[in-house]
């Protein structure tokens, strides 16, 4: 098994904290976002990490086992980011991780666990932190329901209310060879234009949509977050951890 981190953007909502550096390399609670990533992947025993690189690339191209480099970074989303990996993904498992996210490596186990050739982990408990960084958590919240065997049945579209939200995307997948073969062919059904612009999230919903292969959810409730601004910095720094869980199973 192998981790991917997709760190190629700039991150343009953190402002002057990205001016120099790519956004991987903003500090929480005294680290870099990319060393709380590599720290979780370290613990869970993956030693082959590749970093898909763009802005800044230099700065972070020697820091994993391998760079993938997607010089097209300011012109495309994660999704053509994931494809400059291709060579791992074909070959092997991998977990997928963003790079402006922080979490424990227990993210990483529940996902390493299953056997499934596509899945995501995602957060019952978002809407605590959503209600920190957002004064409406559904100007930002997207759309996340899931079937009762636990796969994919809605994901990233705009919510319209609360209780309809099962959860909130994280950012960290699981893909099997066989689960890459089937992103490949729905990829291959998109015009040139549409797959350098699709994200990752429409992705996910076209594939679940397709039903060829099953994305399923992984529920996660540990410690994570998302860094999309300087103000999530101070959200997460005061958020509160006792109601947090991470689900034994």
């Amino acid at each position: 098994m192998k981790a991917i981190i997709l760190a190629a953007g700039r991150g343009s909502r953190m402002m002057n904290l990205t001016e120099d550096r790519p956004k991987c390399l903003v500090e929480f609670k005294g680290k870099t976002l990319l060393d709380w990533q590599l720290g979780a992947i370290s613990a869970v025993g993956i030693n082959e990490v590749g970093i898909v690189t763009g802005y800044k690339r230099d700065l972070i191209a020697e820091r994993g086992s391998a760079e993938f480099n997607n010089p097209a970074w300011a012109e495309t989303n994660m999704v053509a980011s994931l494809e400059r990996a291709a060579a791992w993904l074909e070959s092997d498992v991998c977990l997928v991780s963003y790079s402006d996210i922080f979490y424990e490596a227990q993210a990483l186990r529940l996902l390493s666990a299953t056997p499934a050739d596509l899945a995501i982990t995602y957060d019952p408990l978002w809407l605590e932190a959503w209600q920190r960084r957002f004064e409406d958590p559904l100007s930002d919240a997207e759309s996340f329901r899931f079937g009762q065997d636990g796969s994919v049945l809605e994901i990233g579209n705009k919510a319209e209310r609360i209780e309809d939200i099962q959860g909130q995307y994280m950012g960290l997948l699981r893909i099997a060879p066989q689960g890459w073969r089937e992103i490949q062919r729905v990829l291959n059904q998109l015009s040139h234009g549409d797959r350098a612009k699709i994200h990752m999230t429409g992705l996910l919903q076209r594939v679940a949509t397709a039903g060829v292969r099953k994305v399923m959810a992984v529920a996660y409730a540990g410690e994570w977050g998302e860094i999309d601004s300087a103000s999530d910095l101070a959200a997460y720094v005061d958020r509160p951890t006792a109601a947090r869980r991470t689900p034994s199973g």
